[in-house]
């Protein structure tokens, strides 16, 4: 249809039209060529059964000529048998009961309550693959959907970060071993962390996190809304660790952060972590398994934990090559009271510490020694991990000294230790004393002792201690 002609506008003197325009427009029923129905996500599976939605995927595989992944069609397709499911659906208590059903006879909606994961570890997941999957990513919600070793490249994902961030998938991403996601793969994941209103975990394990990866990651933690974050054996060690507490001092958001198997030193990394306690007081956990942190890191780690009245509450250095020389600065984070003039009592630096994780280090029974008046003194402390540390009965003795004026422990863990009938017996007393502690981790075969001259004798020094200990009790 053609439009009317335009008046002609009036020129500027000296100036004459080159001859008449005109505007044309096509016909209402062509100006349209398609259109695509926007649904919300999570709202698509309302109305479908799984079986609608394993058909739909499977016609999807055949468009982009790729054979359906069984372990997906086997994780979907769940039979439960004899199985009684409580759920809450519009503030209406459910009770289902069914027996030798499929799964997918039952609407979306009922998966969607349950904690299902959506699990490809160790297959191969190309571009096709990746798109395939979008017929069920949009239509269930996931607790998990872990791609372990899928071996994702760019294209691929780039297209499944993209359908996880507009469908909200999940609540937890698992991308580790993928080694070949390239800076787009990357430039995604980052850009979904960045607007994610739903995921709260993600794990990144086993990945050369150098370079832009690393940078990606970093600028991400800057908003999103992640409160667990695993990073085990990324090679963190240097500038990527420099990067990435350079956002993390600023993140109020994060609570958990696992860094173990990082090859992180004693130096510089150290030194990164301990200004990482010092400005950021939202973390709550913080692993730092299997690194090589030793005595002088342990130091960095206790000046910022000094500065932290309420934040960090589980503190894991295990394996880290700490010694007993490492206790001197523990112990006074741990103290009661602060390395100040008699005269001035004050509270507690560290508030929060409630977990404390020194297993597989060398401290023998000197650092229970160093820390003995410092547990005792603590107001927090409620699970203290001691397995594998090097000590004997003479160390369990000290142990039990402090279990029985410990008031607010509930576990203590002195697995693989050399604590013999001596050590055994100073635990058995300490709890007839203490009322909070809940679990007592000891060897199921206690190792054999050949003379038990030394075990009675501090046995029978330690009843005596803890004798008057009850004796003061009942008088008060």
């Amino acid at each position: 249809m053609m439009g009317h002609p335009e008046e002609e506008a009036p020129w500027p003197l000296g100036k004459k039209s080159r001859g008449e325009k005109r505007v044309t427009f096509p016909p209402d029923e062509e100006m349209v060529l398609a259109f695509s129905e926007n649904r919300k996500p999570g709202q698509a599976g309302n109305s479908l059964t799984l079986t609608e939605i394993i058909l739909a995927y499977k016609q999807s595989c055949i468009k982009h000529e790729v054979k359906p992944n069984p372990k997906t069609l086997d994780q979907i397709q769940v039979k439960y048998t004899n199985t009684t499911l409580k759920v809450k659906y519009t503030n209406v208590a459910l009770k289902v009961k069914y027996t030798n059903v499929a799964f997918k006879r039952w609407p979306v909606w009922l998966l969607t309550l349950l904690p299902v994961l959506i699990s490809v570890p160790g297959i191969h997941l190309d571009y096709g693959s990746c798109e395939s999957l979008e017929e069920i990513l949009k239509s269930v919600q996931f607790n998990l959907i872990n791609l372990q070793g899928a071996e994702l490249d760019e294209n691929g994902a780039t297209s499944l970060m993209d359908m996880i961030l507009y469908y909200k998938s999940a609540t937890h991403l698992d991308v580790s071993s993928n080694t070949s996601m390239g800076v787009s793969g990357w430039q995604a994941l980052s850009y979904l962390l960045k607007q994610s209103e739903c995921l709260r975990r993600l794990d990144a394990c086993n990945i050369s996190l150098q370079d832009y990866p690393v940078q990606a990651l970093s600028k991400a933690l800057h908003t999103s809304r992640l409160t667990v974050l695993h990073l085990e054996n990324t090679c963190l060690s240097g500038r990527p660790l420099f990067t990435l507490v350079g956002s993390l001092k600023k993140n109020t958001v994060l609570q958990e952060l696992y860094l173990c198997d990082n090859e992180l030193n004693s130096y510089q990394d150290s030194m990164q972590l301990g200004l990482l306690l010092k400005y950021n007081h939202t973390l709550q956990t913080l692993d730092l398994s299997n690194n090589t942190i030793s005595d002088s890191g342990l130091e960095e780690l206790c000046d910022g934990l000094r500065a932290q009245k309420y934040g960090l509450r589980a503190l894991v250095l295990c394996n880290n090559q700490i010694t007993h020389r490492g206790m001197t600065h523990l112990e006074s984070v741990l103290n009661r009271v602060s390395p100040q003039p008699p005269s001035i009592l004050l509270q507690p630096m560290s508030r929060s510490l409630e977990m404390l994780d020194l297993g597989r280090n060398n401290l023998e029974n000197q650092g229970i020694h160093i820390l003995k008046e410092a547990l005792i003194s603590n107001r927090s402390l409620t699970q203290l991990i001691l397995a594998s540390v090097g000590i004997t009965c003479e160390g369990a003795v000290l142990l039990a000294e402090f279990l029985a004026e410990s008031r607010l422990l509930q576990t203590l863990d002195v697995r693989h230790n050399h604590v013999l009938t001596g050590g055994l017996m100073a635990f058995a007393l300490a709890l007839r004393i203490n009322r909070s502690l809940l679990q007592l981790e000891l060897d199921h075969n206690p190792k054999e002792e050949t003379v038990t001259f030394w075990g009675m004798k501090t046995t029978a020094r330690f009843r005596k201690r803890a004798f008057g200990f009850t004796r003061s009790v009942h008088q008060s």
